[in-house]
């Protein structure tokens, strides 16, 4: 009777004892690796300097009671938070900020997908009408709040002379706080409009052409085809302008500087930050602490279209 033998699986050979490892950081990959820093470092370097420092150190600032130019500083922790939300003005310039972010981002997409779908369409006369609407968003903001403030000045402007040929007077659009938003609102949407336009033509013609030909055919008519259809496709560009004109609108600056320099009614949390630190005020500590106030709605705005709003996009 023969006995079942077993074979034993071969044992490795010992070398000293010594267990054979993987090497991982091969000369291929030392290699990659130093042209990776040699290509990344001066970039970071850059991010970290000139994007994370001023940011922790403008954090730091918002916890001192400190004058600007003044050699030294008192630290008041959160105190400059507590007084920035205990104030009067804190509700109107929060407010400001929340109407004139919201119309102008609305009015710019808005309006800019309308203007899109004008430019679209294939006639002659197209790229000359693109680039003209393009034009606005690329000039200085400078010097277009200076031409639009002679257009609204109630004495000299244009609009004036024209109301006044009319027979009509001219609206206080300065001196009104109510109007100098609205002013303000009118010019930065002109100004930015080129940009949702270019951004959605180039998401419209995109567009797979198949599918419209076939809601075509079933019978859809051209406003159904845009509701149905290329709102939808459109959702990714949606989503895109919404981030960028959203961060845009809230850092807007220059025109508001320019066409209401006392900030009359046009006060908005960037704006207010500047009057504090270089108005009359020179409140160093309490206009680092409403920049990080506007830090941090920034940050909470886009995670949350991050985390929510992107949801509803259709990236296929």
């Amino acid at each position: 009777m023969s006995r079942l033998r077993t074979q034993e699986p071969p044992t490795a050979p010992a070398s000293g004892g010594a267990t054979v490892r993987r090497k991982y950081f091969t000369g291929r990959t030392r290699r990659d690796f130093f042209v990776f820093l040699a290509f990344a470092l001066p970039n970071l370097i850059l991010i970290g300097a000139f994007t994370y420092r001023p940011l922790f150190s403008n954090i730091y600032y918002s916890t001192l009671n400190w004058t600007l130019g003044s050699p030294s500083a008192t630290v008041v922790g959160f105190g400059n938070y507590i007084t920035f939300f205990t104030s009067p003005d804190a509700a109107a310039v929060l407010g400001t900020t929340a109407i004139f972010t919201a119309v102008t981002v609305g009015g710019s997409m808005i309006l800019g997908l309308l203007v899109s779908l004008a430019l679209n369409l294939k006639i002659r006369g197209t790229t000359f009408a693109r680039s003209a609407v393009f034009a606005p968003f690329v000039l200085s903001g400078v010097g277009v709040g200076l031409v639009w403030l002679f257009i609204f000045d109630p004495v000299y402007g244009v609009l004036a002379w024209v109301l006044r040929g009319l027979g009509q007077t001219s609206p206080q659009w300065i001196n009104d706080p109510q109007l100098a938003l609205a002013m303000v609102i009118i010019v930065y949407v002109w100004k930015n409009l080129g940009y949702c336009a270019v951004v959605y033509l180039a998401g419209l013609q995109s567009l797979p052409n198949d599918v419209m030909e076939a809601a075509q055919l079933d019978g859809a008519g051209s406003f159904r085809r845009f509701v149905s259809i290329s709102v939808p496709l459109l959702s990714p560009t949606t989503f895109f302008l919404l981030i960028t004109s959203l961060l845009s609108s809230l850092q807007a600056f220059d025109l508001i500087r320019v066409m209401t320099p006392l900030g009359n009614g046009t006060s908005t949390l960037i704006f207010e930050a500047y009057k504090q630190a270089f108005g009359a005020y020179n409140r160093a500590g309490y206009s680092a602490t409403i920049s990080v106030i506007l830090f941090v709605i920034l940050l909470a705005m886009t995670g949350f279209q991050l985390r929510f709003v992107e949801k509803k996009v259709h990236y296929a």
